[in-house]
């Protein structure tokens, strides 16, 4: 079977996991019982062949250079700061944009994009980038088609991801189309990651930041919204705790937050509900009601829709795993064993 290269660009400042996690990825592939077997050679491919730091400080030590790396089947930018910078960047994006006819597969990861995005290739195109730099990428290439909630997103022979672990996701896509569902699976067991997660990057990112650095009387007003998630939140009730009147504390809210009202409190109980489903053992019924939602199905619908996945779906991929009593624990295997 023909070796299929995958070339993973390096550079001082990369994000070592964007770079890692799928080279390890496409090597665990290579280790599985398959038949045909996959082949996969994976290289570190830098501007020099000087070793490279990442940002957190892990050395990496690059295979082969821009200017004698072999024929690519597969070309992928990591992201980091460093592919920001204007040096690396202009070099990052020659040698993608000299690689990319020739390359059957040009992808990035999280802000690996900004390597990409300036050869062009991009334009029209729909793209993923890390939810953080989502706004930045969309402002600085306008002819790009920006999700930025996507894990990650094909267009074309171009593949791009969200960030950090979204890499792997990625890697896992790649070798499904090579080798099938089968191969891709044992690799994802072997790493102990989901094969294709539910939901985009929202429900992976940091929470709603509710307290704000803001001096004003709204500053107050989310501190007392996120206690009492419960009560009612209407406009008319926040008006009148901010004493304005509705029509201006609506303006003001959102001159303040960038969204409404009625959107930032949705946000704040969907926010508190994920912790309560991932900490607690309550019913998902339950859950919904105690942060402010009228229905358990009014609770389903605007979850699904935030982040994607279901409520029951999310407890179950985030949920923290109940403790085993060590009292009778001996007793209570035996009766585990027996029921097996």
């Amino acid at each position: 079977m023909k070796v299929k290269r995958i070339g993973l660009v390096g550079f001082d400042g990369v994000v070592s996991i964007d770079l890692s996690g799928p080279a390890d990825a496409f090597a665990v592939a290579n280790e599985t019982e398959s038949d045909p077997k996959p082949a996969y050679e994976v290289m570190v491919i830098s501007p020099s062949n000087k070793p490279f730091v990442s940002g957190s400080g892990l050395v990496f030590k690059p295979q082969w250079t821009f200017k004698n790396a072999p024929p690519l089947d597969t070309l992928i930018v990591p992201g980091g700061s460093g592919v920001r910078k204007p040096t690396i960047n202009r070099s990052v994006s020659a040698f993608v944009g000299a690689r990319a006819g020739s390359t059957r597969r040009v992808a990035s990861v999280c802000t690996g994009i900004y390597g990409l995005a300036p050869t062009g290739l991009l334009a029209g195109r729909n793209v993923a980038t890390h939810w953080h730099h989502a706004h930045d990428v969309a402002r600085r290439f306008p002819d790009l088609k920006v999700d930025g909630n996507a894990i990650f997103i094909k267009d074309g022979h171009f593949y791009t991801s969200g960030g950090a672990t979204a890499g792997i996701d990625l890697a896992l896509s790649l070798i499904e189309e090579d080798y099938g569902p089968q191969v891709s699976l044992a690799v994802a067991r072997q790493l102990v990651v989901y094969l294709k997660r539910s939901g985009g990057q929202e429900q992976y990112s940091e929470p709603l930041r509710f307290q704000t650095e803001s001096v004003s009387r709204f500053s107050e007003l989310t501190t007392w919204m996120h206690c009492h998630l419960n009560d009612d939140l209407s406009v008319d009730t926040l008006a009148g705790r901010a004493c304005l009147c509705p029509r201006h504390f609506s303006r003001r809210f959102k001159a303040e937050f960038s969204t409404s009202p009625a959107d930032f409190v949705e946000k704040l109980r969907l926010d508190e509900a994920r912790r309560r489903l991932s900490n607690g053992d309550n019913s998902i019924e339950n859950v919904g009601i105690s942060v402010g939602f009228k229905s358990a199905d009014a609770f389903r619908r605007a979850f699904e829709r935030r982040l994607g996945v279901s409520p029951s779906d999310y407890r179950r991929r985030f949920g923290s795993i109940p403790k085993v009593p060590s009292i009778g624990l001996r007793r209570q295997s035996k009766r585990l064993f027996k029921a097996a």
